[in-house]
């Protein structure tokens, strides 16, 4: 069962998705939830069916006091790595809260400081408190949809499917095509690119 967070009713959750993604951004959430909000489906976005994400989604932005959405370019996550790269979008979508701001909580176990206003990880917090798994439904939602418009673009790597992370369909398909603009080059993208031929 999701709870609240026991330092205030008004926490900002914040999460991130597609952080193993071999391509596409890495995309953050941060809301404030009302003080009466419930919704049994609600859970950790890895835990619920896309179907069930897609029903949560608008229900979330509905109820929610205020919320921000941002992606961190593979550009950008090139220059100064994926953790970096995910506190960041984190922070940019904590800077579109329009509301007061009191605590953060952030999913997992590092992040940087946000201004002046005190916050704590929680590591699993998205499986644990209901802002946390509200904003993993958002972050790993609109980071979907973005995934899917690029789908558009490069059918060959199945994206609309496989969301960018390194499944072996996509891998082959790097192995076939090489890398996209959309690819994180400083991943590795397949398995002997560390192998040297001597």
């Amino acid at each position: 069962m999701l709870k609240r967070f026991y330092h205030t009713l008004d926490e900002v959750g914040t999460d991130e998705a597609g952080r193993g993604c071999l391509a596409g951004p890495v995309t953050a959430a941060a809301l404030i939830l009302p003080k009466d909000f419930k919704n049994v489906m609600l859970n950790d976005s890895k835990q619920l069916s896309e179907n069930k994400r897609t029903i949560l989604k608008p229900i979330i932005e509905q109820s929610a006091v205020c919320f921000g959405v941002a992606h961190i370019f593979p550009e950008e996550i090139d220059k100064i790595n994926i953790l970096n790269a995910s506190i960041l979008a984190m922070h940019k979508a904590i800077d579109q809260l329009t509301d007061d701001l009191k605590f953060i909580i952030v999913d997992g176990n590092r992040f940087k400081p946000y201004h002046d206003i005190p916050f704590e990880c929680i590591i699993k917090g998205d499986s644990k408190y209901m802002s946390i798994a509200a904003a993993s439904v958002l972050a790993k939602t609109y980071r979907d949809g973005y995934m899917e418009q690029l789908h558009e673009e490069f059918p060959m790597y199945n994206w609309k499917k496989n969301k960018g992370y390194p499944t072996k369909e996509h891998r082959e398909a790097i192995r076939e095509y090489g890398i996209t603009k959309y690819h994180r080059k400083s991943f590795r993208q397949l398995p002997e690119q560390l192998t040297l031929k001597l």
